[in-house]
């Protein structure tokens, strides 16, 4: 018997939906594509002002969440001219970085961060901050596409000043698949959910809120709804939004999701 025979499989990602539903197929299971993240666009007009004010040398710290994020920073100020200064510039702060894409980025440019998470979330990056006094200090922080709340709510509690720097944002999705994936949701035509980022957590239970449906949908995903999300910091987004359930690979790919799914399927039957 296919590991995922039977099942229905609800995939949620803007990009490699096409791989991802083979490799479902290919265990039996049924994909259906349910984008809950719209397309990312780039404003480089408002990144080019945050980067001057980057330059200006007035952050006492300088805190980077995502690899891609920190290397779109970097590329544009190479257009503007000014990557010399920018790497200078960061090589005079203190860094605390998230993951280790981030922190491969920042190695690349002789930067090594003073901070970094001790588990590959932004739970753990708050962990090792925790050991530094920032009341007062003025902090760059750079997000991608979501806003991090309980990041951002950590930073207030610890009396800091501090600036979101977005390279990138997410639309949100198309209103008629969300409606869509939240009846299936609440008619039990889902079995799984693959989350490959955390917009699309975040994109799902501000939908259901706005439907009136947030605690029913809660409750899917409490008792017949597999969450599987691409890694941790997926898994901790989907939590922060009520979700208890969630599973993730160790090595956070796409298709190590999708095999976890069928290994969990395997250990509950």
């Amino acid at each position: 018997m296919k590991k995922l025979e039977g099942k229905r499989i609800a995939l949620v990602s803007q990009r490699k939906n096409e791989e991802l539903r083979k490799l479902v197929e290919n265990m039996g299971g049924t994909a259906l594509i349910r984008p809950a993240q719209g397309t990312v666009f780039l404003d480089e007009s408002n990144v080019e002002t945050d980067i001057n004010s980057l330059l200006t040398g007035n952050y006492d710290w300088m805190i980077f969440t995502t690899g891609v994020g920190t290397d779109t920073l970097r590329s544009i100020a190479e257009k503007m001219g000014k990557e010399r200064e920018f790497i200078d510039a960061l090589a005079t702060a203190n860094i605390a970085a998230r993951g280790y894409k981030t922190v491969n980025v920042l190695k690349k440019l002789d930067i090594t961060p003073i901070v970094r998470d001790d588990d590959g979330s932004t739970a753990g990056l708050m962990r090792e901050l925790a050991a530094h006094d920032l009341k007062g200090c003025r902090v760059a922080l750079q997000l991608h596409g979501d806003p991090a709340p309980k990041l951002i709510e950590w930073l207030n509690e610890q009396g800091c000043e501090y600036k979101e720097i977005l390279p990138y944002q997410h639309v949100p999705p198309q209103p008629e698949i969300m409606e869509q994936l939240i009846n299936e949701l609440l008619n039990g035509d889902i079995d799984a959910v693959n989350f490959t980022s955390t917009p699309q957590a975040r994109f799902l239970m501000k939908h259901a809120r706005e439907k009136g449906v947030e605690q029913a949908i809660l409750k899917a995903f409490s008792n017949d709804v597999v969450a599987v999300a691409v890694g941790k910091v997926t898994a901790q987004a989907l939590r922060e939004e009520g979700v208890e359930r969630v599973i993730f690979p160790e090595n956070e790919r796409m298709g190590s999701a999708i095999v976890t799914l069928a290994q969990y399927y395997q250990g509950s039957e």
